[in-house]
């Protein structure tokens, strides 16, 4: 896999990709320095096609934070997903630019049925490709729900998408 540190608004993204693909978006706080960004795939191609798939989803995601993308199309490495997991997270690969879904009706879209919730909670949290694969779009029935790179980096990409009002900076 080769990777990429990305500086965003909302911090430096380490973003990976395989010859199959984007692989990985990690927020700064996801991993500490020394841990390893993935486990190795076998069947990895050579590194200047998986080099070409990380450009590629790095111009994407420079596009999306400078204004000029609203929806992503590059290919996506699921290596190591399956199950319920992929089939959220692929329902959620859909959800467009400036709009948002509850944690129920990914389970009810997934088949798994509205009780599956807080399974699928728990599959937005272990999401390998955020911002690209929306999970910041996903709401609680209640309010904004969790999300992996902090509640402020959520309310930031909703503010950014049109969604919600940015925040009011107290100086709190």
């Amino acid at each position: 896999m080769q990777t990429a540190l990305l500086d965003t608004p909302i911090g430096t993204l380490t973003v990976g990709a395989t010859a199959r693909g984007l692989r990985l978006v990690q927020f700064p706080h996801d991993r500490e320095p020394d841990q390893p960004l993935a486990a190795a795939d076998p069947a990895a191609k050579p590194d200047h096609i998986a080099q070409a798939q990380l450009d590629e989803a790095v111009l994407q995601l420079t596009e999306y934070f400078d204004g000029g993308r609203t929806q992503f199309d590059i290919a996506l490495d699921w290596y190591g997903v399956n199950g319920l997991r992929l089939t959220v997270l692929k329902l959620l690969a859909e959800v467009p630019f400036g709009e948002t879904v509850t944690y129920g009706d990914l389970a009810k879209g997934s088949g798994a049925g509205v009780t599956a919730s807080q399974a699928v909670g728990g599959i937005m949290g272990s999401n390998p490709l955020p911002i690209v694969v929306p999970c910041h779009r996903v709401l609680a029935a209640d309010g904004l729900g969790g999300f992996g790179g902090g509640l402020r980096t959520k309310e930031w990409l909703l503010a950014w998408e049109g969604v919600m009002p940015p925040a009011l900076d107290w100086g709190v």
